[in-house]
């Protein structure tokens, strides 16, 4: 039998409130030692190792966390022992219970930055483990079932190692999105294409990332935004319409912006390339087309991107990849 690590960061699924409802609770209340002893069926398809790494809304997730769970992640994988001051047994898999609102966001940093190539898979809930119906233990099921056969079968699809398990599907981290606010299956994909390659970005050494804000436009938005959104960030990402277009007003202003800005679109499918009328710039300053990377994931691709370079050219080819 397949040993699988559960780490739980908390979220809707360790979520608590009023017995049976499914609104008005508070997420991350749980443990995730409490989450597995309620699926006793786990047993029948792994022995698992459960490590409570945070207990967090989901929406308070940070980057600084995300580089410890990468960090404990591999940390995990190539343990067969004492790590740190937990005895963890060698594992052959991860499950990572985790709330829904930015699982696409911190599934798509891990398939950038883990070492290992052991099958890693998040979940999680969209009701409260208190509701009449949760809908939690099935997806919790769900995943340690897929990480064990994937373990044992070699049955993963190809390319990336990390995943999210939901409703019964499951979706690849580089194109997983959370698509809907209330539905119990909120995940889809945002674009059908996979990349050919994955740029790979050593985090093992990091204590922070740098900062990268998502700025939306939409019709009369003020220019000063991004002249803010600049001061505070080392790159921006432009949420914008269409095809990642916005208006001459802001072209003007971003003209002036010295920081590298990606140019995405606030519509969920679709290919943004560079408008150069629109994305002007002072000399050797990037500007760089999204893809078909949402706004979240281009922040975080050039979150990644900056600890390596500010080059456009370099830079627009590492989105060119995803």
């Amino acid at each position: 039998m397949k040993r699988i690590a559960i780490l739980a960061t908390g979220g809707t699924i360790a979520g608590v409130g009023n017995p049976g409802e499914n609104l008005g609770y508070v997420s991350g209340q749980l443990a995730g030692s409490d989450l597995v002893a309620a699926v006793p069926e786990i047993a029948d398809y792994a022995d698992v190792y459960v490590e409570q790494f945070c207990n967090v809304n989901s929406d308070d997730m940070t980057g600084e966390l995300w580089l410890k769970l990468a960090k404990r992640i591999d940390e995990i994988a190539g343990a067969a022992g004492n790590v740190g001051e937990d005895t963890v047994p060698p594992v052959d898999a991860f499950v990572i219970t985790h709330g829904t609102d930015t699982m696409d966001e911190t599934a798509y940093f891990l398939s950038l930055t883990l070492r290992t190539d052991k099958p890693v898979i998040l979940t999680g809930s969209m009701r409260p483990a208190t509701a009449k119906d949760p809908d939690g233990p099935a997806n919790l099921l769900g995943a340690v079932r897929a990480a064990a056969g994937f373990a044992v079968d070699d049955e993963a699809p190809a390319g990336s190692n990390v995943w999210v398990y939901f409703g019964g599907e499951l979706f690849d981290a580089r194109r997983v999105q959370k698509c809907s606010a209330s539905k119990l299956q909120p995940m889809d994909v945002d674009d059908e294409s996979l990349p050919k390659e994955m740029p790979f970005f050593d985090v093992s050494d990091l204590e922070e990332l740098p900062r990268v804000n998502v700025v939306y436009f939409g019709v009369d938005s003020d220019p000063r935004i991004l002249e803010y959104a600049s001061s505070v960030s080392d790159g921006l990402v432009i949420a914008g319409a269409g095809a990642g277009e916005f208006s001459l007003r802001w072209a003007e202003a971003l003209s002036r912006v010295d920081i590298p800005v990606v140019m995405s679109t606030r519509i969920n499918h679709g290919v943004v390339t560079l408008n150069q009328n629109l994305a002007k710039a002072p000399e050797g300053i990037a500007r760089v087309a999204s893809g078909t990377l949402p706004p979240q994931k281009a922040a975080i691709l050039l979150r990644l991107a900056l600890t390596q370079t500010k080059n456009p050219t370099k830079l627009r080819k590492l989105f060119e990849k995803a």
